[in-house]
């Protein structure tokens, strides 16, 4: 590393963290006046606003808007080394363009590394306190609404329930299909289960069970039945926000499970685990965009590029959105969904890097 390195590291890495620290203060105030009614009708403690919540917070919101704070970063920094003539001069000093992408990209890769480590293991920890504390004291009383459950519970056993009511922990319409070698040898069929907290099992009632033996059948009637499930009615109390607090291997862990158990919401966890990798891989591509817009020296000066740059970045993050909403919604596979923007704007960052002035 040169002076030239150093410099522009400097600028860079200070540029984004001083942008980043004004972001976070107003975005603390706004929140603070829209749920400070909540907290105080719900007594929340000071201490635990400020340490179970806001510390917990920053951290949260920092790292999901990091690829805008450091596209806005380079932008404003760069177009002021433009407007000062002093690209002008490194260049006309020798130093080729490729060369002068180097400390931008060291910058890049500090700052991706940072958001990997956040993502993956730092936030989900702080998550935990986070959400914790909002159930107390800011959200409304969670409510399963998912209609015709269907689950694995193991390798050859397969249940449903019509809906789950969290207050009781019940299950209507509940039935369990057990196969052997591919064929069905049990069926049960009851009114509804539900969990018993004393004895951590499942109660079924007002219950009919079916005994195939090939062309055998028995039949058994029965108005109560305790049975030990794999299943534990968490599962059904569980906000979509549950999987950003799990780190980047029990993330792994839980959608194979969910995999196996045939959760409907697979789609949308594997959308959660592709952006913790394609949010770090942003910052190389809004860097080299930002580089490429905002060094030449324009009349519009600052401004224009800060213009420019921030429809740039805002259009990414839509169709972000855009692209995961069709994952989720489309039976679009995730990878392709999340990862699309990267390499479609991954193409034109180095389009506009082949014009940017040398």
């Amino acid at each position: 590393m040169n002076k030239l390195d150093v410099y522009i590291i400097k600028k860079f890495l200070g540029t984004f963290f001083f942008t980043l620290l004004l972001i976070i203060c107003i975005v603390v105030v706004f929140d603070i006046s829209e749920k400070l009614q909540d907290f105080i009708e719900r007594q929340a403690p000071l201490e635990g606003i400020i340490f179970d919540y806001y510390l917990n917070f920053i951290p949260y919101f920092a790292n999901m808007f990091s690829p805008l704070f450091i596209f806005i970063s380079v932008i404003f920094f760069t177009s002021k080394m433009a407007a000062n003539s002093e690209i002008v001069a490194i260049l006309a000093g020798g130093v080729s363009f490729n060369r002068f992408l180097r400390p931008y990209m060291m910058a890049a890769f500090i700052l991706a590394v940072l958001s990997f480590y956040l993502n993956n293991f730092l936030i989900p920890d702080a998550n935990k306190k986070r959400l914790e504390f909002e159930e107390v004291y800011y959200r409304n009383k969670f409510r399963n609404v998912d209609q015709d459950i269907h689950l694995q519970i193991d390798q050859n056993t397969y249940i449903y329930m019509s809906n789950f009511v969290t207050d009781l922990n019940l299950g209507t319409n509940f039935s369990i299909e057990k196969f052997k070698d591919g064929e069905l040898s049990y069926k049960l069929l009851s009114d509804n289960v539900q969990w018993d907290s004393i004895s951590q099992q499942w109660k079924i009632t007002n219950y009919v069970e079916r005994y195939i033996d090939g062309l055998n059948e028995t039949i058994h009637n029965g108005l109560t039945k305790d049975t030990t499930l794999n299943l534990r009615p968490e599962e059904f109390k569980r906000r979509d926000s549950y999987i950003t607090t799990m780190d980047y291997f029990e993330l792994n862990d839980f959608i194979e499970e969910a995999k196996f158990k045939g959760s409907q919401q697979v789609v949308n966890y594997e959308v959660e685990k592709q952006n913790r990798g394609a949010y770090p891989f942003a910052t190389f591509v809004l860097t080299l965009i930002g580089v490429s817009i905002s060094s030449r020296k324009v009349r519009g000066g600052i401004g224009l590029h800060i213009g420019l740059g921030l429809l740039i970045s805002f259009s990414y993050i839509l169709f972000m959105q855009i692209s995961s909403t069709f994952a989720i919604n489309g039976g679009l596979s995730p990878i392709i969904a999340v990862w699309i923007p990267n390499v479609l704007y991954g193409i034109l960052a180095f389009y506009l890097i082949k014009k940017a002035p040398k």
